[in-house]
């Protein structure tokens, strides 16, 4: 009443509104109510605007006791109790799927699978078969690494992981692979080659290894990524895919991965170096014709004639 004794305001979207939200409360009306809430929103739905009706229309269309005379006014259908929805068609039952046929493991994955040591050898054959994988079979190598014997190398001290990821953190904003690679391999004791190796692998999967092994903290590792070198930060699908493979790798993996790196390295140096043998010498001496003896010759054989004067 306060609204109406105002001038320039309509009070009747309001009233409209909330003569609607009283009756849908109830869940049902006697005959008089019906009447005048008929009446009531009957002229007040001509004299509305466009949202007003349309809110009420709303309200109105999914209340089951809406009197007949406000569907018609609103332009809906009336609805019938005795109407059922029609019921969908039972969907058939689909043969079961068969489980994928997984390829017969590899030498170097039935030895991965044994509980044999960490042999260089075997390192050597884990860290080619790393390599040559593509992206998903290296991420299957990484999720089985976890379950298998084999041992994998001591944590990095916390300290010296601390500072370590600092330093790599600050090369990569730089750009300055040569010395992230530096200090990678100086933080996992690995040789220059293999965290080179390392660091400049097309796939990154060897990277994700090398920072979970320093227990670098997934947001860093993403910055790592970004900065570090422009084929990984220019690919938003490379950065998620390794992002999403560095929160699923576990530390036990890495690690492993990190002994393989290591014991690789042991076998290149045992393949370039022989030890030394008893028969070394002899076998480096140079061969010679022999050479024979002239037999002894008796007394006075090898005695020369003289010919000519006495004198």
């Amino acid at each position: 009443m306060s609204l109406s004794r105002r001038e320039g305001v309509d009070i009747r979207p309001t009233l409209l509104r909330v003569l609607t939200d009283l009756y849908v409360q109830a869940d049902a009306h006697s005959a008089d109510e019906a009447r005048q809430f008929v009446e009531l929103s009957s002229r007040l739905i001509d004299e509305v605007d466009d949202a007003t009706r349309a809110a009420v229309r709303a309200r109105l269309a999914v209340y089951p006791a809406t009197p007949a005379a406000v569907l018609r006014k609103l332009g809906l259908k009336a609805q019938n109790p005795d109407q059922r929805l029609p019921l969908a068609r039972e969907i058939d039952a689909s043969p079961p799927v068969p489980p994928p046929v997984k390829p017969p493991p590899s030498e170097a994955q039935l030895r991965m699978q044994s509980n044999l040591s960490m042999q260089p050898k075997d390192a050597a054959e884990i860290n080619d078969m790393f390599r040559r994988a593509s992206a998903r079979e290296r991420a299957l190598i990484l999720h089985d690494l976890k379950d298998t014997p084999l041992r994998a190398s001591a944590r990095i001290p916390t300290a010296r992981a601390a500072r370590a990821i600092e330093t790599l953190e600050m090369a990569a904003f730089a750009a300055d692979v040569e010395n992230f690679a530096l200090e990678l391999g100086e933080a996992l004791i690995l040789p220059s080659r293999i965290a080179t190796e390392v660091v400049n692998d097309p796939g990154g999967e060897p990277l994700a290894c090398a920072m979970k092994a320093v227990d670098m903290p997934s947001p860093v590792f993403q910055r790592v990524l970004l900065f570090l070198k422009p084929e990984f930060g220019h690919s938003v699908a490379t950065v998620y895919r390794l992002s999403r493979l560095y929160d699923r790798l576990s530390e036990r993996s890495a690690l492993i991965m990190l002994a393989a790196w290591r014991g690789s390295t042991m076998a290149v140096t045992r393949a370039k170096y022989r030890a030394t043998l008893y028969d070394d010498e002899r076998h480096r001496a140079r061969t010679t014709p022999a050479q024979t003896r002239p037999a002894a010759q008796p007394p006075g054989t090898g005695v020369v004639p003289r010919e000519g004067s006495q004198g």
